[in-house]
Protein backbone atom coordinates (compact mmCIF):
# COMPACT_ATOMS: atom_id res chain seq x y z
CA UNK A 1 0.00 0.00 0.00
CA UNK A 2 2.69 2.27 0.69
CA UNK A 3 4.84 1.87 -2.51
CA UNK A 4 1.37 2.63 -4.66
CA UNK A 5 1.09 5.92 -2.68
CA UNK A 6 4.71 6.82 -3.38
CA UNK A 7 4.25 5.87 -7.27
CA UNK A 8 0.93 7.47 -7.48
CA UNK A 9 1.63 10.87 -5.54
CA UNK A 10 3.22 12.56 -8.19
CA UNK A 11 0.23 12.20 -10.45
CA UNK A 12 -2.33 13.22 -7.29
CA UNK A 13 0.18 16.35 -6.29
CA UNK A 14 0.04 17.41 -10.18
CA UNK A 15 -3.73 16.82 -10.49
CA UNK A 16 -4.25 19.10 -7.37
CA UNK A 17 -2.26 21.83 -8.95
CA UNK A 18 -3.86 22.02 -11.91
CA UNK A 19 -7.10 21.64 -10.28
CA UNK A 20 -5.86 24.93 -8.22
CA UNK A 21 -5.02 26.89 -11.20
CA UNK A 22 -7.74 26.21 -13.27
CA UNK A 23 -10.09 27.25 -10.59
CA UNK A 24 -8.29 30.21 -9.88
CA UNK A 25 -8.09 31.19 -13.58
CA UNK A 26 -11.84 30.70 -14.42
CA UNK A 27 -12.26 33.15 -11.27
CA UNK A 28 -9.84 35.61 -12.74
CA UNK A 29 -11.58 35.03 -16.39
CA UNK A 30 -15.18 36.28 -15.32
CA UNK A 31 -13.54 38.74 -13.31
CA UNK A 32 -11.57 40.01 -16.27
CA UNK A 33 -15.01 40.04 -18.43
CA UNK A 34 -16.53 42.62 -15.58
CA UNK A 35 -13.96 44.92 -15.78
CA UNK A 36 -12.53 45.08 -19.19
CA UNK A 37 -14.80 42.77 -21.35
CA UNK A 38 -13.66 40.50 -24.33
CA UNK A 39 -10.36 42.67 -24.53
CA UNK A 40 -9.49 42.12 -20.95
CA UNK A 41 -10.42 38.11 -20.83
CA UNK A 42 -8.18 37.65 -23.84
CA UNK A 43 -5.20 38.58 -22.21
CA UNK A 44 -6.30 35.85 -19.46
CA UNK A 45 -7.04 33.47 -21.58
CA UNK A 46 -2.80 33.84 -23.18
CA UNK A 47 -1.87 34.34 -19.87
CA UNK A 48 -3.40 30.64 -19.47
CA UNK A 49 -2.02 29.42 -22.73
CA UNK A 50 1.31 30.69 -21.82
CA UNK A 51 0.88 28.51 -19.05
CA UNK A 52 -0.08 25.07 -20.42
CA UNK A 53 2.25 22.22 -20.58
CA UNK A 54 4.50 23.49 -18.00
CA UNK A 55 6.56 20.51 -16.00
CA UNK A 56 5.13 22.29 -12.57
CA UNK A 57 8.22 21.89 -11.22
CA UNK A 58 8.40 24.73 -8.54
CA UNK A 59 4.95 23.37 -7.54
CA UNK A 60 6.43 19.89 -7.43
CA UNK A 61 9.00 21.33 -4.55
CA UNK A 62 6.23 22.57 -2.26
CA UNK A 63 3.91 19.51 -2.65
CA UNK A 64 7.50 17.00 -1.90
CA UNK A 65 8.12 18.85 1.13
CA UNK A 66 4.33 19.37 2.66
CA UNK A 67 3.72 15.94 2.42
CA UNK A 68 6.83 13.98 3.34
CA UNK A 69 6.79 16.51 6.43
CA UNK A 70 3.34 15.38 7.36
CA UNK A 71 0.69 17.44 5.91
CA UNK A 72 -2.30 16.24 5.10
CA UNK A 73 -4.27 19.53 3.62
CA UNK A 74 -3.54 18.95 0.42
CA UNK A 75 -5.91 21.02 -1.36
CA UNK A 76 -4.59 23.94 0.58
CA UNK A 77 -0.98 22.79 -0.65
CA UNK A 78 -2.04 22.57 -3.70
CA UNK A 79 -2.44 26.28 -3.89
CA UNK A 80 0.79 27.44 -2.35
CA UNK A 81 2.19 25.42 -4.74
CA UNK A 82 0.04 26.88 -7.44
CA UNK A 83 0.91 30.20 -6.17
CA UNK A 84 5.05 29.61 -6.90
CA UNK A 85 3.64 28.39 -10.82
CA UNK A 86 2.14 32.04 -11.31
CA UNK A 87 5.12 33.97 -9.83
CA UNK A 88 7.13 31.41 -12.41
CA UNK A 89 4.89 32.61 -15.46
CA UNK A 90 5.48 36.76 -14.14
CA UNK A 91 9.09 36.61 -14.23
CA UNK A 92 9.29 34.46 -17.36
CA UNK A 93 6.96 37.18 -18.99
CA UNK A 94 8.65 39.83 -17.64
CA UNK A 95 12.50 38.54 -18.46
CA UNK A 96 11.22 37.73 -22.21
CA UNK A 97 10.59 41.74 -22.23
CA UNK A 98 13.55 42.39 -21.11
CA UNK A 99 15.51 40.30 -23.53
CA UNK A 100 13.32 41.44 -26.42
CA UNK A 101 12.06 38.08 -26.98
CA UNK A 102 8.72 36.99 -28.65
CA UNK A 103 9.08 33.74 -28.82
CA UNK A 104 9.57 30.97 -26.10
CA UNK A 105 10.29 27.29 -27.07
CA UNK A 106 8.89 27.92 -30.29
CA UNK A 107 5.52 29.71 -30.03
CA UNK A 108 4.76 33.54 -29.78
CA UNK A 109 5.28 34.57 -25.98
CA UNK A 110 2.55 37.17 -24.92
CA UNK A 111 4.54 39.74 -26.48
CA UNK A 112 4.75 37.62 -29.52
CA UNK A 113 0.96 37.04 -29.52
CA UNK A 114 0.14 40.53 -29.14
CA UNK A 115 2.53 42.15 -31.39
CA UNK A 116 1.13 39.81 -33.63
CA UNK A 117 -2.54 40.78 -33.24
CA UNK A 118 -1.16 44.37 -33.79
CA UNK A 119 0.35 43.52 -37.15
CA UNK A 120 -2.60 41.73 -38.41
CA UNK A 121 -4.74 44.62 -37.64
CA UNK A 122 -2.26 46.72 -39.93
CA UNK A 123 0.00 48.15 -36.96
CA UNK A 124 3.53 48.75 -38.25
CA UNK A 125 5.88 46.40 -36.97
CA UNK A 126 7.92 48.51 -34.47
CA UNK A 127 4.76 50.18 -32.83
CA UNK A 128 3.53 46.21 -32.47
CA UNK A 129 6.22 45.23 -31.00
CA UNK A 130 5.78 48.24 -28.53
CA UNK A 131 2.33 46.59 -28.03
CA UNK A 132 2.91 43.64 -27.52
CA UNK A 133 5.56 44.34 -25.05
CA UNK A 134 3.32 46.51 -23.03
CA UNK A 135 1.03 44.03 -22.32
CA UNK A 136 2.94 41.41 -21.40
CA UNK A 137 4.32 43.66 -18.85
CA UNK A 138 0.42 44.01 -18.03
CA UNK A 139 0.67 40.13 -17.72
CA UNK A 140 3.09 39.28 -15.49
CA UNK A 141 1.75 42.22 -12.83
CA UNK A 142 -1.33 40.07 -13.14
CA UNK A 143 0.34 36.33 -13.02
CA UNK A 144 2.63 38.20 -9.97
CA UNK A 145 -0.35 39.53 -8.29
CA UNK A 146 -2.37 36.74 -8.14
CA UNK A 147 0.54 34.30 -6.87
CA UNK A 148 -0.51 36.02 -3.53
CA UNK A 149 -4.04 35.56 -3.89
CA UNK A 150 -3.13 31.60 -4.10
CA UNK A 151 -1.35 32.08 -0.96
CA UNK A 152 -4.20 33.99 0.50
CA UNK A 153 -6.90 31.10 -0.61
CA UNK A 154 -4.78 28.31 0.77
CA UNK A 155 -6.56 29.64 4.28
CA UNK A 156 -4.15 28.84 6.37
CA UNK A 157 -3.78 29.80 9.77
CA UNK A 158 -2.42 33.84 10.02
CA UNK A 159 0.39 33.18 11.42
CA UNK A 160 1.14 30.75 8.51
CA UNK A 161 -0.19 32.93 6.19
CA UNK A 162 2.21 35.89 7.34
CA UNK A 163 5.13 33.65 7.28
CA UNK A 164 4.15 32.37 3.84
CA UNK A 165 3.87 35.53 2.20
CA UNK A 166 7.42 36.44 3.73
CA UNK A 167 8.87 33.80 1.78
CA UNK A 168 7.17 34.62 -1.59
CA UNK A 169 8.39 38.59 -1.13
CA UNK A 170 11.68 37.21 -0.55
CA UNK A 171 11.79 35.16 -3.39
CA UNK A 172 10.27 37.69 -5.70
CA UNK A 173 13.38 40.19 -3.91
CA UNK A 174 15.83 37.87 -4.79
CA UNK A 175 14.53 37.54 -8.30
CA UNK A 176 14.45 40.82 -8.88
CA UNK A 177 18.30 41.55 -7.77
CA UNK A 178 19.40 38.90 -9.86
CA UNK A 179 17.70 40.00 -13.04
CA UNK A 180 19.11 43.59 -12.35
CA UNK A 181 22.57 42.31 -11.66
CA UNK A 182 22.02 40.46 -15.43
CA UNK A 183 20.87 43.44 -16.67
CA UNK A 184 23.84 44.98 -15.32
CA UNK A 185 26.43 42.56 -16.53
CA UNK A 186 24.91 42.71 -19.97
CA UNK A 187 25.77 46.81 -20.28
CA UNK A 188 29.10 46.80 -18.29
CA UNK A 189 30.98 45.45 -21.23
CA UNK A 190 33.36 43.80 -19.05
CA UNK A 191 32.21 40.07 -18.18
CA UNK A 192 31.27 39.06 -14.87
CA UNK A 193 33.55 36.26 -12.64
CA UNK A 194 32.28 32.94 -12.00
CA UNK A 195 31.16 33.61 -8.77
CA UNK A 196 29.47 36.55 -10.07
CA UNK A 197 27.27 35.16 -11.97
CA UNK A 198 26.77 31.90 -9.51
CA UNK A 199 25.10 34.51 -7.21
CA UNK A 200 23.52 35.73 -10.13
CA UNK A 201 21.91 32.74 -10.84
CA UNK A 202 21.11 32.02 -7.20
CA UNK A 203 19.25 35.21 -6.49
CA UNK A 204 17.28 35.37 -10.24
CA UNK A 205 16.07 31.57 -10.33
CA UNK A 206 17.59 28.91 -7.80
CA UNK A 207 16.06 31.11 -4.68
CA UNK A 208 11.59 31.02 -6.46
CA UNK A 209 12.38 27.64 -8.08
CA UNK A 210 14.27 25.54 -5.14
CA UNK A 211 14.94 27.74 -1.38
CA UNK A 212 11.10 29.35 -1.49
CA UNK A 213 9.16 26.53 -2.34
CA UNK A 214 10.68 23.28 -0.56
CA UNK A 215 10.39 26.38 2.75
CA UNK A 216 6.85 26.91 2.14
CA UNK A 217 5.87 23.19 1.64
CA UNK A 218 7.54 23.07 5.03
CA UNK A 219 6.23 25.89 6.89
CA UNK A 220 3.02 24.61 5.49
CA UNK A 221 3.21 21.52 6.78
CA UNK A 222 4.50 22.90 10.17
CA UNK A 223 7.84 21.62 10.59
CA UNK A 224 10.38 23.06 12.83
CA UNK A 225 12.44 26.11 12.28
CA UNK A 226 15.68 23.86 11.91
CA UNK A 227 14.04 21.98 9.03
CA UNK A 228 13.12 25.22 6.99
CA UNK A 229 16.55 26.47 7.63
CA UNK A 230 17.83 22.66 5.95
CA UNK A 231 15.42 23.00 3.28
CA UNK A 232 16.99 26.46 2.35
CA UNK A 233 20.12 25.21 2.31
CA UNK A 234 19.32 22.34 0.31
CA UNK A 235 18.08 24.13 -2.14
CA UNK A 236 20.60 27.17 -2.62
CA UNK A 237 22.68 24.01 -3.23
CA UNK A 238 20.89 21.89 -5.89
CA UNK A 239 19.27 24.99 -7.30
CA UNK A 240 22.71 26.51 -8.41
CA UNK A 241 23.96 23.03 -9.39
CA UNK A 242 20.44 22.70 -11.76
CA UNK A 243 21.07 26.33 -13.28
CA UNK A 244 24.44 25.93 -14.36
CA UNK A 245 23.88 22.33 -15.83
CA UNK A 246 20.48 24.19 -17.75
CA UNK A 247 23.36 26.68 -18.90
CA UNK A 248 25.69 23.87 -20.56
CA UNK A 249 22.73 22.16 -22.28
CA UNK A 250 21.65 25.40 -23.42
CA UNK A 251 24.61 25.33 -25.97
CA UNK A 252 25.37 21.57 -25.59
CA UNK A 253 22.34 19.64 -25.17
CA UNK A 254 20.05 17.90 -27.59
CA UNK A 255 17.49 20.06 -28.08
CA UNK A 256 14.65 17.52 -28.49
CA UNK A 257 15.21 16.97 -24.82
CA UNK A 258 15.66 20.57 -23.68
CA UNK A 259 12.98 21.62 -25.87
CA UNK A 260 15.25 24.74 -26.52
CA UNK A 261 17.55 25.51 -29.52
CA UNK A 262 21.13 25.23 -28.73
CA UNK A 263 21.99 28.29 -30.28
CA UNK A 264 19.85 31.08 -28.77
CA UNK A 265 21.90 31.74 -25.31
CA UNK A 266 24.88 32.39 -28.30
CA UNK A 267 23.00 34.88 -30.39
CA UNK A 268 21.64 36.38 -27.05
CA UNK A 269 24.75 36.41 -25.53
CA UNK A 270 23.96 34.76 -22.36
CA UNK A 271 26.30 35.09 -19.60
CA UNK A 272 27.16 31.82 -18.13
CA UNK A 273 29.40 29.93 -15.90
CA UNK A 274 30.84 28.93 -19.11
CA UNK A 275 31.09 32.08 -20.67
CA UNK A 276 32.51 33.85 -17.68
CA UNK A 277 35.16 30.72 -17.16
CA UNK A 278 36.33 31.00 -21.30
CA UNK A 279 36.99 35.23 -21.38
CA UNK A 280 39.77 34.51 -18.95
CA UNK A 281 41.27 32.29 -21.21
CA UNK A 282 43.43 34.27 -24.30
CA UNK A 283 41.42 31.78 -27.03
CA UNK A 284 37.80 33.68 -26.12
CA UNK A 285 39.69 37.35 -27.54
CA UNK A 286 39.40 35.41 -30.95
CA UNK A 287 35.72 34.26 -31.06
CA UNK A 288 34.36 36.70 -28.60
CA UNK A 289 32.68 39.02 -31.80
CA UNK A 290 30.42 36.09 -32.17
CA UNK A 291 29.02 35.83 -28.45
CA UNK A 292 25.88 37.89 -28.58
CA UNK A 293 25.29 38.42 -32.60
CA UNK A 294 21.88 38.15 -33.20
CA UNK A 295 23.06 37.23 -36.92
CA UNK A 296 24.97 33.93 -35.69
CA UNK A 297 24.77 31.11 -37.77
CA UNK A 298 25.26 27.38 -36.86
CA UNK A 299 28.65 27.71 -37.90
CA UNK A 300 29.43 30.42 -35.78
CA UNK A 301 28.19 28.47 -32.62
CA UNK A 302 30.09 25.87 -33.81
CA UNK A 303 33.36 28.17 -33.65
CA UNK A 304 32.25 29.41 -29.85
CA UNK A 305 31.06 25.44 -28.34
CA UNK A 306 34.52 24.44 -29.67
CA UNK A 307 36.64 27.37 -27.83
CA UNK A 308 33.74 26.87 -25.18
CA UNK A 309 35.11 23.26 -25.22
CA UNK A 310 39.44 23.73 -25.70
CA UNK A 311 39.65 26.25 -22.99
CA UNK A 312 37.64 24.02 -20.34
CA UNK A 313 35.03 25.90 -19.51
CA UNK A 314 32.46 23.30 -20.49
CA UNK A 315 34.07 20.78 -18.34
CA UNK A 316 34.17 23.31 -15.25
CA UNK A 317 31.28 24.50 -15.45
CA UNK A 318 30.11 20.45 -15.46
CA UNK A 319 32.66 20.07 -12.59
CA UNK A 320 31.51 22.82 -10.42
CA UNK A 321 27.63 21.37 -10.80
CA UNK A 322 28.34 18.11 -9.62
CA UNK A 323 30.14 19.73 -6.57
CA UNK A 324 26.81 21.96 -5.60
CA UNK A 325 25.44 18.32 -5.94
CA UNK A 326 27.12 16.86 -3.93
CA UNK A 327 27.20 20.03 -1.63
CA UNK A 328 23.38 19.26 -1.47
CA UNK A 329 23.98 15.49 -0.88
CA UNK A 330 25.86 17.12 2.49
CA UNK A 331 22.51 19.31 3.38
CA UNK A 332 20.27 16.16 3.61
CA UNK A 333 22.71 13.97 5.91
CA UNK A 334 21.12 16.62 8.46
CA UNK A 335 19.15 15.51 11.24
CA UNK A 336 16.82 18.56 10.74
CA UNK A 337 15.56 16.38 7.91
CA UNK A 338 13.68 13.60 8.30
CA UNK A 339 14.02 10.16 6.89
CA UNK A 340 10.72 10.29 4.44
CA UNK A 341 11.60 13.68 2.90
CA UNK A 342 15.12 12.48 2.57
CA UNK A 343 14.24 10.13 0.41
CA UNK A 344 11.62 12.16 -1.77
CA UNK A 345 14.88 14.67 -2.25
CA UNK A 346 17.14 12.35 -3.18
CA UNK A 347 16.03 11.68 -6.98
CA UNK A 348 16.28 15.78 -7.35
CA UNK A 349 19.92 15.16 -6.70
CA UNK A 350 20.45 12.51 -8.58
CA UNK A 351 18.85 13.55 -11.81
CA UNK A 352 20.63 16.69 -11.39
CA UNK A 353 23.94 14.46 -11.39
CA UNK A 354 22.57 12.83 -14.71
CA UNK A 355 22.32 15.86 -16.54
CA UNK A 356 25.81 16.96 -16.34
CA UNK A 357 26.92 13.53 -17.29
Amino acid sequence: METHHVVDAPYRQQHQVEDALERFLELAKTQAVSFGGAGYLRLWETIERSMAGGKRFRPRMVMTAYEALGGTDIVAAAHVAAAYELLHTALIVHDDVIDRDFVRRGSPNVSGSYRDIAQTAGIPLPLAEHRGMSVAVIAGDLALSASYRLIDRAGSADAVRTRLREILDDAISASAAGELADVDFTVGGVVPTVDDIIRMERLKTAYYSFEAPLQSGGVLAGAPEATIDALGAFGQQIGIAYQIIDDVLGVFGDSKTTGKTTIGDLREGKLTVMVAFAAEQPEWHAVEHLFGDPDLDEEGAAVLREVLTTTGARQHATLLAGDYANRAWEQLASPSIPAQLRDELRPIVATVLERSR
